[in-house]
């Protein structure tokens, strides 16, 4: 590894000691991702507002959330490699630059066309800023403590930023629906300016920037997979539509593979799946995000609409889980430092697990917040102090010219995996749903998919266990991070 380090060592205590330029460069960087994270969640709570002043249909309002996860899921893989191929900083402060122009844009237009293609763009951004920001971070602190501390704060804000974006949503909605897309606009200027002096200027890649067939494939695959999955739901999943979508992303999957093997420097070296740390922490994360985003959207559904829940009530309720995730910052990368990244995945996973399992089971049409829903809450919030660890365990070990596509591969197993999730999650609601006359038959209809969330953080949580014990039987026959042997065969000779 080559990283260029940012950190200092006190020779008397170990202890980690930087700079105010590293700490304003961090800070800088956190804050982007915090707006990527709260613009996800924030505008849910202005939908219902945008509908009757536009007058939009529930499908088109759909497309607001769709819209921004249709450019951030099929593009990250993109984002993230091109940032490695053209510059980390040049990349970085265009995308921002077009993700402010954009959310200012998206406050101003009062036509629901454009203000579907302003998330679209603004997802579009989103792709390209967020595995940049982690490549920065991991190409400029140290492998070990440092890059460790680092990267749980920056994680952090990440997860604070979803999970804060309710309470703002509440906040905003109620003063006008522009302000959740106006609010992001003077953050982001400020950030872009900061990013300006504070990011390091860095080399593009002498090699490999030539994969424009490659980029072109990945990027239509990633795109059409993204849209067909969270169009499903609505047109069925049965339809000719959606099965020629689904023949259609493997196709081009098909040709993607198949550029980047013949190609002399392909867009994606395909051997890095081969890393089985890369591997397990993207499936780690496809069952952490897809199971919570999962589980927030139905108790936001049957609280409000059920319950009669207002969206502050509803914000304030959920709070104990991004103030948990806030103050994981504090300890997270210590818990890494003294355990790895795969007890503390494997643990947290699995806490989250029992949490959706004691909710499911115990939610009823009069729920007890401290009896019950604290409880739970509680325990689904320790799942996300896992969060920085999964990231550490994806890019440990890549070199710095491949931190941007370990970050891209990452982020799209969440993205592209959570919707992937939440689309069939929603279809088993629709399945389920009669003439919800009461609360109890809403609930009866929410229930299932309650328990579709639940058996895939069980299931994320299997793997993590899976993946340390298969670790721990590495390390004693002395073969540290070995290839996962269903994909070596695959993958051979990709490298």
């Amino acid at each position: 590894m080559s990283s260029t380090s940012l950190t200092a060592h006190s020779p008397a205590t170990g202890a980690i000691r930087w700079s105010r330029h590293t700490w304003a460069l961090l800070m800088t960087l956190c804050v982007v991702l915090f707006l990527d994270g709260l613009d996800v969640s924030m505008i849910g709570v202005a939908l219902p507002s945008i509908g009757e002043e536009l007058d939009l249909s529930t499908s088109s309002l759909q497309w607001l959330i769709s819209g921004y996860v249709l450019g951030y899921g099929g593009l990250l893989l993109v984002g993230g490699r091109t940032a490695d191929l053209l510059g980390r900083r040049r990349v970085f402060l265009i995308a921002l630059a077009v993700f402010a122009a954009a959310s200012l844009l998206g406050g101003l237009v009062s036509s629901g066309p454009l203000l579907i293609a302003t998330r679209f763009v603004k997802g579009l951004a989103a792709a390209f800023t967020a595995p940049t920001g982690l490549s920065i971070i991991t190409t400029n602190f140290a492998e070990g403590p440092a890059r460790n501390r680092a990267l749980s704060i920056y994680t952090v804000f990440g997860a604070g930023g979803y999970s804060s974006g309710l309470l703002f949503g509440g906040l905003m909605t109620g003063v006008g629906w522009r302000w959740t897309f106006l609010l992001p606009v003077p953050i982001a200027l400020l950030a872009l300016a900061a990013a300006w002096v504070l990011v390091p200027r860095d080399e593009p890649a002498e090699e490999g920037g030539h994969d424009l067939l490659g980029a072109l494939t990945s990027g239509a695959a990633m795109l059409l997979l993204v849209y067909t999955v969270v169009s499903a739901p609505e047109i069925g999943w049965g339809s000719a539509r959606t099965v020629v979508s689904f023949a259609a992303v493997a196709l081009l999957f098909g040709a993607f593979l198949a550029i980047e093997r013949r190609i002399a420097h392909p867009l994606v070296r395909l051997g890095i799946l081969r890393k089985a740390t890369l591997v397990r922490a993207s499936l780690a994360i496809v069952a952490v995000g897809g199971s919570y985003f999962s589980w927030q959207f139905i108790v936001t559904l049957f609280l409000q609409d059920g319950l009669g829940w207002s969206p502050l009530e509803l914000a304030l309720a959920l709070l104990p889980i991004g103030l948990m995730v806030t103050l994981s910052a504090v300890f997270s990368d210590k818990l890494v430092d003294r355990f790895g990244t795969g007890p503390i995945i494997a643990v947290t996973m699995s806490v989250m697990a029992v949490g959706y399992l004691l909710f499911t089971l115990g939610l009823d049409t009069t729920p007890s917040y401290v009896a019950m829903l604290l409880p739970t809450l509680v325990l689904i919030g320790v799942g996300w102090i896992g969060f920085p660890a999964i990231n550490i365990q994806a890019t440990s070990g890549i070199e710095d010219d491949e931190q941007g596509l370990a970050a891209g591969v990452l982020q799209t197993s969440m993205q592209v995996g959570a919707a992937v999730v939440l689309a069939v999650t929603t279809a088993i609601i629709a399945s389920n749903a009669g003439v919800a006359t009461s609360s109890a038959a809403a609930l009866d209809g929410f229930r299932p998919g309650l328990w579709f969330a639940t058996a895939v953080s069980a299931a994320g949580a299997l793997v993590a266990v899976a993946g340390l014990l298969l670790d721990r039987r590495a390390r004693t026959s002395g073969r540290d991070d070995e290839p996962l042997p269903e994909i070596e065969a695959e993958l051979a000779g990709a490298a």
